[in-house]
C-alpha cells in the first residue's frame, strides 16, 4: 500500500473562471474543505496529478496556491471533528 498523508490545499484565484475550474480540480481531490481550503488524503502520485491538474488551470502571475502537508493530527477548535478515513479506501 502506498503511503497516503493528509494535505490542506489553499487557493486564491483573480478571475472567476479560473476560480471555477481549480475549485472543480481541487473538490475532485478533496476528502473534505470550506471555500477556498480543501482537505486531501493524497499519496505522491496523486499529489503529483493534483499539482499538474490545477497548474494548467492557473495564471501563475496572478493566482495564488498553498499546499501544506499535514504531518500532525489537527487542532480541533469549536464544532470542528476529526475527519474519519479508512486508509484503504479512496475515491478520486
Amino acid at each position: 500500500m502506498r503511503a497516503i498523508s493528509l494535505y490542506l490545499l489553499c487557493y486564491d484565484i483573480a478571475d472567476p473562471k479560473r476560480l471555477a475550474r481549480v475549485r472543480k480540480v481541487a473538490y475532485s481531490f478533496a476528502f473534505g474543505g470550506q471555500k477556498s481550503a480543501v482537505e486531501c488524503y493524497l499519496d505522491e502520485r496523486m499529489l503529483r496529478a493534483l499539482q499538474r491538474r490545477i497548474f494548467a488551470q492557473i495564471d501563475p502571475q496572478k493566482d495564488k496556491i498553498n499546499i501544506f502537508k499535514i504531518k500532525k493530527d489537527a487542532i480541533l477548535l469549536g464544532k470542528a471533528k476529526q475527519l474519519p478515513f479508512d486508509k484503504g479506501t479512496i475515491i478520486v
